[in-house]
């Protein structure tokens, strides 16, 4: 079992910078992926960067160039730096952990911090 829980959010103006960070009790090398995940009002979920055991990371095209998704396996953290950050990145933010399994993946989910953006 792991559990995520997410910290950094906060209220800044466009153009400014945040890190996230997600602290997974548990040994996150059981996790095959973790991901940032955001969700602003009246949208989907969607996927923000994305990195994997092997440190190949993904980011939305939204986001390249000013996301960068790093994991420290020593202190069980996953961090989220936003740079040149905009008002449409104003969400709230979603740690994520994916492990495969026989059946299927698990999901483990943190409880979401909000970041928002003015203008």
């Amino acid at each position: 079992q792991v559990q995520l829980v997410e910290s950094g959010g906060d209220s800044v103006q466009a153009g400014g910078s945040l890190r996230l960070s997600c602290a997974a009790s548990g040994s996150i090398f059981s996790l095959n992926t973790m991901a940032w995940y955001r969700q602003a009002p009246g949208k989907q979920r969607e996927l923000v960067a994305a990195i994997t055991t092997g440190d190949s990371t993904t980011y939305a095209d939204s986001v390249k160039g000013r996301f960068t998704i790093s994991r420290d396996y020593a202190k069980n953290m996953l961090y989220l730096q936003m740079n040149s950050l905009k008002p449409e990145d104003t969400a709230v933010y979603y740690c994520n952990g994916a492990r495969a399994v026989f059946s299927g993946t698990i999901m483990y989910w943190g409880q979401g911090t909000q970041v928002t953006v003015s203008s």
